[in-house]
């Protein structure tokens, strides 16, 4: 069997060639206030991957991370009064209590941002060495224009870029830049913020910064799929990809898969709208393995609006799922479930398939199992 996923790089579905031993980068949190529908979705997505990677023989190594240390998370930390690591302990723990709720696999490794400062150091001294950040206005920036093909992961025009830039805070009108689309590796401390020593003066890591040397100590330079959400796609997937490939000098990923964004109230589900739907709220009234259907009900690329009505459904098809035969599964339902994951993730065609078999009065239970429901 050949699974064929999108790659949002090369923008069609491709072969997915799996090596023995699959390595794999995921986005992971800002931990100050998880885990929303949004988040579940994305994870859940890449759980399903690696369930059928490991069905077809292979070994994954998820990397999944924590950015405990970034303008949201600190200025988080300073409404509520406490600290910031306190803030980010807290909701990880809330954050990795619901990923085993859903009965998600959990990550070969969950590294933090600060567990790595000496790393990002180290890459942006590598960066600057090669040519491709400088120093400026107390900080260190990545130069886009020494990058060449600085946008071709994403696609988007230098006015979308910039857009994004500004609605992401990569301030474009930032006085230090050289260009409006550079972006900060190093900047300098703030009073009161958090502060690490290094060669360009107290300060801290950047955002993207933090990724890349999480990924590339964890994994290796080059790894076989990155993810996370598409809104990440540009300026942090971009940039990510910019500085990796510069300070190695080899391709940073050999695939790209993005998880597309959960709807509510009329907009994208997002902390800085408000709009969210928490994990943890909808666990008091309702089974987690009814919320991780609820969630794979939709295909991972289509964006869709989460509605209450979709829990029911959810809850029916659980208890129609469970009313099937405790015996040895079909064999042909096996093969049309796998065949639907190796078509791009079709998990709503897999949930379908294994929906007809239980109504036929046919076994489902270790199916279920390979989309990661427990019965």
């Amino acid at each position: 069997m050949t699974l064929r996923l999108y790659d949002t790089a090369r923008g069609a579905v491709v072969d997915f060639e799996a090596p023995g031993l699959v390595r794999m980068y995921v986005c992971g949190i800002t931990p100050y206030d998880a885990t929303h529908l949004g988040h579940a979705a994305t994870y859940i997505t890449y759980d399903v991957l690696q369930r059928r990677l490991r069905d077809m023989g292979r070994e994954t190594r998820c990397v999944r991370n924590i950015t405990d240390v970034d303008d949201d998370i600190l200025a988080a930390a300073e409404r509520r009064g406490v600290h910031y690591l306190d803030l980010a302990f807290h909701q990880t723990a809330r954050f990795d209590d619901d990923m085993a709720a859903l009965n998600t696999l959990p990550p070969a490794s969950e590294p933090r941002a600060t567990s790595a400062i000496p790393d990002i150091r180290g890459f942006i001294h590598a960066a600057l060495e090669r040519g491709f950040a400088y120093c400026s206005g107390g900080g260190v920036y990545f130069d886009t224009q020494a990058f060449d093909g600085f946008g071709s992961l994403s696609r988007f025009g230098r006015d979308r870029m910039v857009e994004l830039a500004r609605e992401w805070r990569d301030d474009p009108n930032d006085p230090a830049k050289r260009d409006p689309l550079d972006f900060v590796l190093w900047q300098p401390a703030q009073p009161g913020e958090p502060s690490w020593e290094s060669r360009w003066g107290p300060g801290r890591p950047g955002w993207h910064v933090e990724c890349s040397t999480l990924a590339l100590r964890e994994l290796g330079e080059t790894i076989d799929l990155h993810g996370g959400g598409a809104d990440l796609l540009y300026p942090h997937h971009e940039c990510e990809r910019a500085q990796s490939e510069a300070v190695t000098g080899k391709p940073f990923a050999r695939h790209w898969l993005h998880q597309a964004l959960v709807h509510y109230q009329g907009a994208k589900m997002s902390k800085s709208l408000g709009n969210l739907v928490f994990v943890h709220d909808l666990r008091r009234d309702h089974e987690p393995m009814a919320i991780r259907l609820a969630l794979m009900s939709h295909h991972y690329r289509t964006p869709w609006p989460w509605h209450n009505g979709l829990l029911r459904e959810a809850e029916q098809r659980l208890a129609l799922w469970r009313s099937a035969p405790r015996a040895s599964d079909d064999p042909d339902l096996v093969v049309e479930v796998r065949q639907r994951l190796d078509d791009d993730l079709d998990v709503p065609a897999a949930l379908t398939a294994v929906d007809t078999a239980a109504r036929a009065g046919r076994a489902v239970r270790s199916t279920a199992s390979l989309l990661g429901v427990s019965l």
